[in-house]
Order: C-alpha cells, then sequence, then structure tokens
C-alpha cells in the first residue's frame, strides 16, 4: 500500500476540513458534502477500518460515505434561507416603472443614468433635458439603456 492508513486518514480529514473552509467561504459551491465524506472516511481509516482492502471495511465505508451525504444535504437544506432567490430586474420588465434620475437624461446621448430600485440604468429621455432628482416612467427599452420621460 502507497499509504499507511493512518497517514491517509489525516490527509483526508485535513482535505475535507479545507474543503469544508471553502464552503463557509464561498457558500452554494456545494463541497460540504465530498468534504464532510472525507472527513467521515479519514475518521474510519485512524479508527482502523480498513476501507481500501477489506470487503467489509469497504462496505463499512461506502454505508458511512452514503449516510454522510444524506446527512450534509438534509443539514444544508436546514440552514438554507428560506423564500424565492433575489431577483433582479431586466431592461425589458422595467416598463411603466418609476425611478430617480442621478445623471441628467437628455434625448440625445446615453449618459444619462436612472435608479430604479437598487439599480442604476443607462437611460436617455424621449425629449428633452431631464435634471437629476426628476422622477421618471419607463417608456421603452433599446438595446442596453431604458428611454424615460419626466413623471407630470
Amino acid at each position: 500500500m502507497l499509504l499507511e492508513g493512518m497517514t491517509l486518514g489525516w490527509i483526508m480529514i485535513v482535505l475535507g476540513a479545507v474543503l469544508l473552509l471553502i464552503e463557509v467561504s464561498q457558500p452554494g459551491f456545494f463541497l460540504a458534502v465530498p468534504a464532510t465524506v472525507l472527513f467521515i472516511l479519514g475518521v474510519l481509516l485512524l479508527l482502523g477500518v480498513d476501507i481500501l482492502t477489506s470487503p467489509w471495511g469497504l462496505v463499512i465505508g461506502i454505508i458511512a460515505a452514503i449516510l454522510a451525504a444524506i446527512v450534509t444535504i438534509w443539514l444544508y437544506g436546514r440552514i438554507t434561507p428560506a423564500g424565492k432567490p433575489p431577483t433582479t430586474l431586466s431592461r425589458d420588465s422595467l416598463v411603466g416603472l418609476e425611478g430617480v434620475v442621478v445623471r441628467e437624461v437628455d434625448d440625445e446621448t446615453l449618459a444619462g443614468k436612472v435608479q430604479i430600485g437598487s439599480m442604476e440604468w443607462s437611460a436617455r429621455s424621449e425629449s428633452g433635458r431631464i435634471p437629476a432628482g426628476q422622477r421618471v416612467v419607463v417608456l421603452r427599452a433599446e438595446g442596453v439603456h431604458i428611454v424615460v420621460k419626466e413623471v407630470a
């Protein structure tokens, strides 16, 4: 055998811990399951269960890995926040919404900016200049910008 059971066990535990740290820093990366399985298999090796060459050790390792995966997925589902994930408005879904001009909008350039909700959009006016601070309504989307008019 290339590695002794104890050495391989520690390597698996350390690798599992590293994957768990990555999961904590990047939630949703889905490393929790393989991390937990590596950790459990490493502990089995440290306890003297030969999961690599013994038929019964292999069966115990497979059962432990499957149970660890199931429990991890169940726990992951319990700790994730409920509700719908946040969504981003597409430019086409902005038609009819109101916003505030944050950088002057005119009908000749796309230098203007309009704040709608928490997002800022490049905009031009339907006609004339609209100064910063004015409320506007989105008339349509054209390419990568929106066309607005001042709210009366």
